[in-house]
């Protein structure tokens, strides 16, 4: 037995009823919905294609969403929504999901603006941990952003839209030469025309790592080709909220695939920085945020999924080489320069050794010069007193001799008294 659909719900393949809009995105409409078979809460998602699209571009895209999805329904993981079923319906591919009961990671950088490093660092071992298992799988996400994670209460995050990143993503140039994603999280070799793999997803993390701990992309420019310009030719700016996650977004935003951040290698990282530190007690709900400025905001939605022409991707590579050829330029003629200064400062350090070492001789010179003296001066005074010794021990014989003598006569005198004395009276 089943449940019934309310009377104003719309019912997708005769089993899933919708029931309100959860939210909106690029391409597509998350519903709320029930699944009257199971009599489970479940989340549909409605993708849709753009108006600028060919018929052929959607027959494509139609197609691999379909079968991306199939695929992401074999992943199960608690870092990843499950796909539960994928369904076709009014020639528009449809994802029955599970209902996570969380916010998207874009919607607490809106409410709490940059987060702490720990918070970020256990969002991105959770996303990280999802990842794994997709790419085990044989399944490359290649939409990572912040819309795509969902940060529950306690602060687990998961990753979701499996599926979707082939139809919002696709690095490959479609027949009529387009390609679809969010440029402020796109890997550079993507504008490349490089096969997707794992390093993508890796690189998209790492963007999205650095947006969650300072509340901006780093590449948004302002304008779809612009930001795509400065993820091929810029390097990541600083992060002075990242503490010790900086070397994990350095290694994850390296421009070169082949020298990536490994997913181990950043597992490795994050749970090493959030063991050395004691963090907070965090928690993505809502928060009072102040306005932000123009600029910011306009950064905040680079995250929309963008069509780029196949002509404008060529004018975008041809351009990068000639901004990386006066780029080399400038850094051999900065090596250049850093050397002579260098050079000079070696010089410079050798002459002050030199002169340091000068000095330092005269000065023990000087020293010795003085210690010399002053031993001199002590055996003068040796010699000096040994000289006065015996005069003085000469005077005092003179002196004190005579004194004896004297006692001496003095005691005789009265000693023959005293006996005179007693002769005369008789006392003998």
């Amino acid at each position: 037995m089943t449940a019934e659909p309310a009377s104003d719900d719309r019912l997708l393949a005769g089993r899933y009823a919708l029931r309100e809009v959860l939210g909106r995105g690029g391409m597509g409409v998350v519903w709320l919905a029930t699944d009257l078979r199971l009599e489970r809460p479940v989340a549909v998602k409605e993708v849709t294609f753009a108006l600028h699209l060919s018929d052929e571009e959607r027959r494509l895209l139609r197609e691999r969403t379909m079968r991306e999805a199939r695929t992401a329904a074999r992943l199960d993981h608690p870092s990843v929504t499950s796909v539960y079923d994928v369904v076709e319906e009014d020639g528009r591919p449809w994802l029955v999901m599970e209902l996570v009961q969380a916010r998207s990671l874009q919607e607490v950088i809106d409410g709490q603006g940059p987060l702490p490093w720990p918070a970020v660092a256990r969002i991105g071992l959770d996303v990280l941990a999802g990842l794994t298992a997709a790419h085990e799988a044989g399944v490359v996400h290649r939409d990572v952003k912040p819309a795509n994670v969902l940060v529950a209460d306690d602060g687990r995050a998961c990753l979701t839209d499996f599926g979707i990143a082939t139809a919002t993503g696709d690095p490959t140039i479609t027949t009529t030469g387009a390609i679809i994603g969010s440029p402020s999280y796109m890997a550079p070799e993507r504008a490349n025309g490089q096969p997707p793999g794992p390093a993508v997803d890796l690189w998209s993390l790492g963007a999205t790592l650095w947006t969650a701990l300072e509340g901006h992309p780093a590449f948004a420019r302002g304008e779809p080709m612009a930001t795509l310009m400065a993820v091929v030719t810029e390097e990541a700016p600083p992060a002075p909220h990242a503490g010790p996650l900086e070397p994990v977004l350095r290694g994850l935003l390296t421009k070169d695939p082949a020298q990536r951040t490994t997913a181990q290698q950043a597992c490795r990282q994050l749970q090493a920085a959030l063991d050395e530190a004691q963090p907070a007690p965090w928690s993505p709900g809502p928060a009072a945020r102040q306005p932000e400025p123009p600029q910011q905001v306009d950064e905040v939605r680079q995250d929309r999924v963008e069509r780029i022409d196949a002509a404008d991707l060529r004018a975008l590579v041809a351009a990068s080489a000639t901004v990386l050829g006066t780029v080399a330029r400038d850094a051999r003629d900065q090596a250049r320069h850093l050397a002579e200064r260098r050079r000079e400062r070696r010089a410079q350090a050798t002459a002050r050794e030199e002169a340091a070492a000068q000095e330092s001789a005269a000065a023990q010179e000087q020293a010795v010069a003085r210690e010399r003296a002053a031993a001199q001066e002590r055996e003068r005074a040796v010699a000096a007193r040994a000289d006065q010794r015996p005069r003085f021990r000469f005077r005092r014989r003179w002196v004190v001799v005579p004194v004896l003598v004297v006692l001496l006569v003095v005691l005789a005198v009265v000693a023959g008294l005293v006996v005179l004395a007693g002769y005369l009276l008789g006392w003998s």
